[in-house]
C-alpha cells in the first residue's frame, strides 16, 4: 500500500493551504501620500548632500529673493552681501566664487562665468527701474542704487540709446529718505518701493530693454576665479540650482517676503535662472552696446560648463 498517498488523502479540510490573500488595492488618496512622504524622503536627501559641499570654496551670493532658488541647500555655507561687495571681495581673492553683476565679469579679464546658470529676464524684471516723478525727456540728474553696477550701466546704455545723457550720482541708503526725481532701484529696495502703489512712475528695464533688442538680459552670473581646480564646486552649485528649481513651489510658498500671489508671479514669470543661447545673445548685445556708448572696454566672458 502506498501510505503516503493514503495518508495524503486523510488529511483534515483545515489543515489545507490557505488561499493567497492579495493586499487591497492603493486608492488614489493612498498613492499620493505615498508619492509625497517618497519625494519627501528624496528632497531631504538632496538637501543634506548640499550641507557642507563647498568646502573648501569659498562662496559668496546677494541677500535678494531673486537669488533664493540659486542657493538653495546651501544656505549655511555662503557669505551674502551687495553685488558691488561681493564683487570688492572677489578682488581681494576673499571668495573662489561669487554671483555677481554680470558686469564683473565683462570688465575683468580674471573670472569665468559658469555656463547654464544666471538671473534674468525676458522683459518686465519688477526688481529693476527708474522710478521718476518727470518725464524721461527731461532727465538731467539720476540717483542710483551703488549696489549693481550692471544696472547703472543698463541704465545708461539704455539712455543713451535715446540720446539722454543725465548725470549721475548715489542713492542715500535710507530706505525712509524721500527719492528725488530720478532714482534708480534694484533688487529687494525695488521690490519693497513697489510692491506697495508708488507715488513715482516705474520705467521698468528689463522690459525696455527687451523693448530694444528683442533679447533677454542678464543681471548676474557665478563668477569664478581664474586658474583654479573648481569641477566640484560647479557641479554643486548646479545641484544647488537643480533642487531650487524642483522646489520652487516650497520656496514660494515658505518665504515671507510680500504675498505668495507676488512671490510667484516674481519667482516664476518676472526672473528665469537659465544661461542659454539667447541669454548669452543678450549679453554679447550689451557688450557692443557698453562699447558703442564709451561705457567701459567690455569683452565677452569666458564660460565654463
Amino acid at each position: 500500500m502506498d501510505m503516503d498517498k493514503t495518508e495524503s488523502n486523510d488529511m483534515p479540510p483545515d489543515a489545507a493551504i490557505p488561499p493567497l490573500r492579495m493586499a487591497p488595492p492603493e486608492t488614489a488618496a493612498d498613492l499620493a501620500l505615498r508619492w509625497e512622504r517618497e519625494d519627501r524622503a528624496k528632497q531631504r536627501q538632496r538637501e543634506s548632500n548640499l550641507e557642507h559641499s563647498l568646502s573648501p570654496f569659498r562662496v559668496g551670493s546677494v541677500p535678494f529673493l531673486n537669488a533664493v532658488p540659486l542657493t538653495r541647500g546651501l544656505e549655511q555655507e555662503v557669505v551674502f552681501a551687495t553685488p558691488a561687495m561681493l564683487s570688492e571681495m572677489l578682488r581681494q581673492q576673499k571668495l573662489d566664487a561669487a554671483l555677481v553683476s554680470i558686469t564683473e565679469s565683462l570688465f575683468s579679464d580674471r573670472y569665468d562665468v559658469l555656463d547654464g546658470i544666471a538671473i534674468a529676464s525676458l522683459g518686465e524684471v519688477k526688481s529693476v527701474f527708474l522710478a521718476h516723478r518727470r518725464p524721461l525727456d527731461e532727465i538731467d540728474v539720476v540717483h542710483c542704487d551703488p549696489a549693481s553696477l550692471t544696472s547703472v550701466c543698463l541704465l545708461k546704455v539704455l539712455l543713451a540709446e535715446r540720446g539722454l545723457h543725465p548725470e549721475f550720482k548715489t542713492l542715500a541708503k535710507e530706505e525712509q529718505t524721500p527719492l528725488p526725481d530720478y532714482a534708480m532701484l534694484i533688487g529687494d529696495r525695488a521690490l519693497n518701493f513697489v510692491f506697495p502703489e508708488p507715488a513715482h512712475e516705474v520705467w521698468d528695464l528689463g522690459a525696455a530693454w527687451y523693448e530694444l533688442t528683442g533679447l533677454p538680459f542678464v543681471y548676474a552670473a557665478w563668477a569664478l576665479r581664474r586658474g583654479q581646480e573648481n569641477i566640484a564646486l560647479r557641479r554643486q552649485l548646479r545641484e544647488a540650482m537643480d533642487f531650487g528649481l524642483d522646489t520652487l513651489d516650497y520656496i514660494i510658498g515658505s518665504r515671507t517676503e510680500y504675498s505668495y500671489d507676488f512671490r510667484k508671479d516674481y519667482l516664476s514669470w518676472h526672473v528665469h535662472f537659465h544661461l542659454g543661447m539667447d541669454e548669452k545673445r543678450g549679453i554679447t548685445r550689451f557688450v557692443e552696446l557698453l562699447n558703442r556708448h564709451h561705457l567701459g572696454a567690455a569683452h565677452e566672458p569666458s564660460y565654463l560648463t
